[in-house]
C-alpha cells in the first residue's frame, strides 16, 4: 500500500486550476505547491510523453504536492457535414491570417496517460468533462493517488463519487476556460457557485473544492465558510510570473477595450468562457458542437493570431473576475488568496 495524500495536508488550501492551451506550466505548479497550496498540471489535448516530460519537470522544481488533470474521452457526436459546413464559415479567417485550417486527428491517448501516472504517481488527478470507471478510479487508488472528478451539479457529483472519486471540484458558472459539463451537448448550468457548494456540502461526506471566479480572499473566506475543504483558482494566476499566458492574453487582460467574458463554442466546440472578442461575434452565431474537432479546425488560425499580436483571432480563456488578476510571483498570488 502506498501513502496518500490528503487536501488536509496542504499548509494553505488553494489549488491553482489546470488551464490547458499554455498558462499552466511546471514552473506555475511548482511555485503554487512551494508556497504551501497545490499546483496543477492542464494534460488535456497533450500527448502522455507530454503529460509525463512535464511532470518530471515539476518534480524537478518542488517537493511538494502536484496535481495533473485530464479530459474524459467522450464522443461529441459532430458530423462530417457540420464540421464542413464551419470550416466554410472559417475559410476567410483563415485567409486573412494566411493559414490552411487545420485537420481532426488522433486521439487523447487516455490509456497511455493513465498508465503514466500510474508510474510517475503525482499527489492528485483530477478529471474533466465526466467520471473515469470504477476500475479506473480504483486503479489510480491502488498506488497512492488521490482523484478528484469536476463537477457543475449535484447529480454529477452522485456519479462520480459513486464510482470511486476521492473529492469533487464544484465548478462554478463565471469560470474561466471549459465548463466541465459531463453532457458535451449541454448548456451549463448557471446555478451560483455558493449554492452548489453548500448543495453538495449537504449531500457528500467527501471533500469539495470550490473552483470558478474566485480571484480574492474574500471570495475564498466566503466559499469555506459555505463549506468547501479548499478552493481552485485559474484566472487568478494568468499573469503570474511563472503562467505561460501569451503576451496577447495578457495584453488583453489589462486592456480595457475588452470589458466582458461570454460563453463560447466558437473556437473548440465546447463551452467555455473567455474575452469577448470579433472571432466570438462573427462565428458564435453558427457554432457547433464538436470538441476537439473544432479546436483543431481552428487551430492554425489562433496560433497566427497570437503570433501577429491580434487579440481577436484567439480564445483567451478567462474566469468573470479577470479584473482581479495580478501580475508577479505565483506565491505572491497565493499569500493573497490565503488572506
Amino acid at each position: 500500500m502506498f501513502d496518500r495524500f490528503a487536501l488536509a495536508d496542504l499548509n494553505v488550501r488553494v489549488l491553482g486550476a489546470p488551464m490547458a492551451g499554455g498558462p499552466s506550466t511546471p514552473a506555475l505548479a511548482a511555485a503554487i505547491s512551494n508556497s504551501g497550496g497545490l499546483g496543477f498540471l492542464a494534460a488535456g489535448l497533450q500527448s502522455a510523453a507530454e503529460m509525463a516530460d512535464s511532470i518530471l519537470a515539476t518534480r524537478r522544481l518542488t517537493s511538494g504536492p502536484i496535481g495533473v488533470n485530464l479530459f474524459v474521452p467522450q464522443r461529441s457526436g459532430v458530423t462530417i457535414e457540420e464540421l464542413g459546413a464551419f470550416a466554410a464559415a472559417l475559410e476567410d479567417d483563415a485567409e486573412g491570417y494566411g493559414v490552411a485550417l487545420g485537420e481532426p486527428h488522433g486521439d487523447d491517448e487516455w490509456d497511455a496517460k493513465l498508465e503514466a501516472l500510474c508510474d510517475l504517481r503525482p499527489e492528485v488527478v483530477s478529471f474533466t468533462f465526466g467520471s473515469p470507471s470504477e476500475s479506473q478510479y480504483r486503479r489510480l487508488g491502488d498506488v497512492g493517488i488521490l482523484t478528484l472528478a469536476s463537477v457543475t451539479t449535484v447529480h454529477e457529483a452522485v456519479v462520480a463519487v459513486s464510482f470511486g472519486a476521492d473529492a469533487v471540484v464544484a465548478q462554478g458558472p463565471d469560470a474561466g476556460g471549459h465548463r466541465a459539463t459531463f453532457d458535451a451537448r449541454a448548456r451549463p448550468p448557471g446555478e451560483p457557485l455558493d449554492d452548489l457548494v453548500s448543495a453538495l456540502a449537504a449531500c457528500f461526506d467527501c471533500p469539495i473544492i470550490a473552483a470558478g471566479g474566485l480571484a480574492t480572499a474574500a471570495a475564498v473566506r466566503r466559499m469555506r465558510a459555505a463549506g468547501a475543504a479548499a478552493v481552485q483558482v485559474g484566472t487568478a494566476f494568468l499573469l503570474a510570473d511563472e503562467a505561460g499566458t501569451n503576451p496577447v492574453h495578457r495584453a488583453a487582460l489589462r486592456d480595457p477595450r475588452f470589458t466582458e467574458t461570454v460563453l463560447t463554442r466558437a473556437f473548440t466546440g465546447r463551452y467555455a468562457r473567455a474575452l469577448r472578442n470579433r472571432f466570438v461575434d462573427k462565428h458564435e452565431a453558427h457554432a457547433i458542437f464538436g470538441f476537439p474537432e473544432v479546436a483543431m479546425i481552428t487551430g492554425p488560425i489562433q496560433a497566427a493570431a497570437v503570433k501577429l499580436g491580434d487579440p481577436h483571432g484567439v480564445g483567451m480563456w478567462t474566469g468573470a473576475a479577470y479584473r482581479h488578476a495580478r501580475s508577479g510571483p505565483a506565491a505572491d498570488i497565493v499569500r493573497q488568496l490565503a488572506g
